[in-house]
């Protein structure tokens, strides 16, 4: 028997039987991989409303923060606690500075231990300034990591705000209450003594016209130039304070459309002469300063007169000294509004020539001024929007970042102020934003896109990719997302929309989907982007997640596309909106997946607006709407940015009619939720409450929900509790 089995035949067999029994052990290993994989699959995660309100920072991407090391070509970044400091394309890093050597030096020069390193902008290779916060003081200091001293520059109340460093001189201008200061070494000066009403050094015009701040140091910080502003002619509105006993008042100014004003002057002081002067600019009084701009000789500042109407804009140049009127530089006109984009920004070392942002050929674009000729040249053209301008360097050349490649990406530019040639410097698809080192050779590149959650790279001056420095990873792998897809249709004037559609992550393309049609749609703003999510964020993934269809549309009125595009909604805001977004909505239906029969519509501010208007207008196809911060009636709205969009209510009272949703409760069908914050500072709660009013004269029901002590959103903890709110009313009603 045993002579049989070793025989070769028989040596066959026993391959054949050693083969099926590996087969068999294979399938089983293959099997039980499946079932292992299947479980892991189904253990991925789901979103909740906490991730979608911010609150889990486990589910954005993280980042990671460089900056050039003064003005070589090296770049620092924080590192297990150290600052770290390389160029491009090196192998590997350098300490800097360390916590505890930073404390080291502190020691030496008598001052407390840090706790942690500071925030250091880097002036030269070795030398920077920070701010320090302290109990009862904050200051500004200079640390030289050579000698290894740290000096402390000038010091400022712990209170303080709008805090404004001149590098220059080291001198701070911040506020207190309604008055301006300005720290001058050891010296706090008080440049005003406002009475309760007067406002100095603070954003004026509720920050329309590209305003942040109202403190604007002259080159050299000899001069502060400041906007004052009276408010006393501007109607108290009350907003309530729940949080005592007795509710109390909380008045703040508000002017609505077609209604006072208020009353604002540019200041200069001379911070060693200590004198003020105002800049005579003349009437009408009720105009808006914009765009305020110290030219570089520190004699003579700039600013943007907008008239009330907003159609017209003169950009005048002021004898800083004497306040005295020069001359008007350019003069900007548009049948609907000109919104400028300011400041204007002159060419280092140049007393004569400034960039200026315009729409004057239908898109924003860059274009170079002479204030002695008067002459300006556009710099780049084509049918896109400039988005930012981001500065120059030393070889005559402006950046910028544009619409160029698409809408729905921010590219980053150089162009010859000579010649005009011009250079695409970031390539990867995406929303890129860009810091040139201080040569023009080298740029440090923030991005991100739809395959890329955030991204860091360094980028040559031809556009070539020198070294990778940080990628994120994505935080929602493991979680059950839907497939997001962007599409483009056209408007009834053959303009490209951009669409976005979210699937459930358990999408079944043989099922028919209820819809929720996310909406924005007012100016300033895309939902549709080519970056993470394509711009949805978590919250809309969290809808789709819990099983919706979640579709947008940026329709016309939505930001970036060129005054065309935006324009057409002047005079009767939330019309083209809507059609646009029913020609999403026929777009939508040709999808086999889609229940036309079960879509609503959800939206904020703007997009509150919209959601209502959509509710009203076509209640045959929106079963459902809600509406958070809705605008309901535009005479309620401010004067800057309503006056803008819609005129004041006397010059546009048939657009104020169409416009306004309070008179249109009559058509109230189906369900309507609408959601107001008590202490809403933009669109103020007079809004909503006049259209529940409306609503019960009509005997028309609808459901209402309030956040007390919210302003124009709800953040924080109270945010998870917004989202399951909505998120509820959808799957009740939807």
């Amino acid at each position: 028997m045993e002579s049989k089995l070793r025989c070769p035949s028989d040596r066959n067999l026993q391959r054949k039987i050693k083969k099926i029994i590996n087969m068999k052990k294979l399938l089983f290993t293959v099997i039980t991989l499946m079932l292992i994989v299947t479980s892991f699959a189904q253990e991925k995660k789901f979103l909740t409303p906490d991730d979608a309100s911010y609150n889990n920072p486990a589910v954005y991407p993280k980042g990671m923060s460089f900056k050039w090391l003064g003005n070589t070509n090296k770049f620092v970044f924080i590192e297990n606690n150290e600052l770290r400091y390389r160029e491009p394309g090196e192998k590997s890093s350098h300490t800097l500075l360390s916590l505890d050597m930073l404390n080291g030096i502190a020691k030496d020069n008598g001052m407390d231990v840090f706790k942690e390193l500071p925030n250091i902008t880097w002036t030269s290779e070795n030398e920077g300034y920070f701010k320090w916060k302290g109990e009862e003081s904050n200051s500004i200091n200079i640390l030289n990591i050579n000698d290894k001293t740290i000096t402390k520059v000038t010091e400022y109340p712990a209170e303080a705000e709008n805090v404004t460093l001149n590098k220059a001189s080291m001198r701070v201008a911040y506020t207190i209450g309604n008055d301006l200061y300005i720290a001058n070494g050891n010296k706090q000066i008080r440049v005003t003594k406002n009475p309760e009403h007067v406002i100095a050094g603070q954003s004026v015009h509720r920050n329309e016209f590209a305003i942040d701040g109202g403190i604007f140091w002259s080159p050299d910080g000899s001069k502060l130039a400041y906007y004052s502003m009276d408010e006393s002619m501007v109607t108290d509105y009350p907003l309530v304070d729940i949080t005592t006993r007795i509710a109390e008042e909380k008045a703040i100014k508000y002017p609505m459309a077609g209604m006072a004003s208020h009353i604002v002057k540019l200041h200069v002081y001379n911070v060693d002469k200590k004198k003020d002067v105002v800049m005579k600019t003349g009437e009408p009084e009720e105009h808006y300063l914009t765009a305020i701009t110290w030219n570089n000789d520190n004699e003579r500042v700039y600013i943007g007169i907008l008239n009330r109407g907003q159609d017209t804009l003169n950009f005048n140049e002021y004898n800083a000294k004497n306040g005295k009127f020069i001359q008007t530089v350019f003069h900007d006109e548009d049948a609907q509004y000109v919104e400028p984009q300011g400041p204007a920004h002159f060419l280092p070392g140049s007393t004569t020539e400034f960039v200026w942002l315009a729409q004057r050929d239908g898109y924003y674009h860059l274009w170079l001024h002479n204030v002695e000729t008067l002459e300006a040249r556009q710099l780049e053209k084509g049918d896109y929007v400039v988005t930012e301008f981001n500065g120059f360097d030393d070889n005559g050349n402006v950046y910028y970042t544009s619409t160029e490649v698409s809408p729905l990406q921010r590219h980053f530019y150089m162009v010859n102020i000579a010649d005009g040639k011009k250079v695409r410097i970031t390539k990867q698809h995406g929303t890129h934003t860009v810091i040139p080192s201080k040569d023009g050779k080298l740029f440090i590149d923030y991005y991100t896109s739809t395959d890329v959650p955030r991204a860091v790279d360094i980028q040559d001056n031809q556009g070539r990719t020198i070294d990778y420095l940080f990628k994120a990873d994505n935080p929602l792998k493991d979680y059950n997302l839907g497939v997001t897809e962007i599409d483009s249709i056209k408007a009834e004037d053959g303009q490209m929309l951009y669409t976005r559609i979210i699937k459930p992550y358990n999408f079944d393309e043989n099922m028919k989907y209820p819809v929720i049609l996310y909406v924005y749609g007012g100016p300033h703003l895309q939902l549709i982007t080519d970056s993470w999510l394509a711009g949805a964020g978590i919250y809309l993934n969290y809808l789709a997640q819990e099983g919706f269809i979640v579709f947008s549309v940026d329709n016309r009125g939505s930001a970036d596309r060129g005054e065309a595009f935006e324009q057409v909604i002047h005079r009767q805001c939330g019309q083209m909106e809507m059609h646009d977004q029913m020609t999403g909505i026929e777009y939508l239906k040709t999808k086999p997946y889609v229940d036309p029969e079960r879509i609503g519509a959800d939206g904020w501010s703007y997009g509150g607006f919209m959601a209502t208007s959509l509710k009203l207008n076509y209640p045959e196809t929106f079963k459902v709407s809600v509406a958070g911060g809705p605008v309901i009636n535009w005479k309620y709205y401010e004067i800057m940015y309503g006056e803008r969009y819609m005129d004041t209510p006397q010059e546009n009272p048939e657009g104020y009619e169409l416009t306004a949703l309070d008179n249109k409760t009559d058509k109230i069908e189906g369900k309507l939720l609408i959601i107001h914050c008590t202490t809403d500072p933009t669109v103020v709660w007079q809004h909503s409450l006049s259209f529940v009013e409306n609503a019960i004269h009509n005997g028309k029901l609808l459901d209402y929900f309030v956040y007390p002590g919210h302003d124009h959103n709800v953040y924080g903890p109270d945010r998870a509790h917004l989202i399951k709110k909505i998120t509820e009313y959808f799957k009740e009603n939807l």
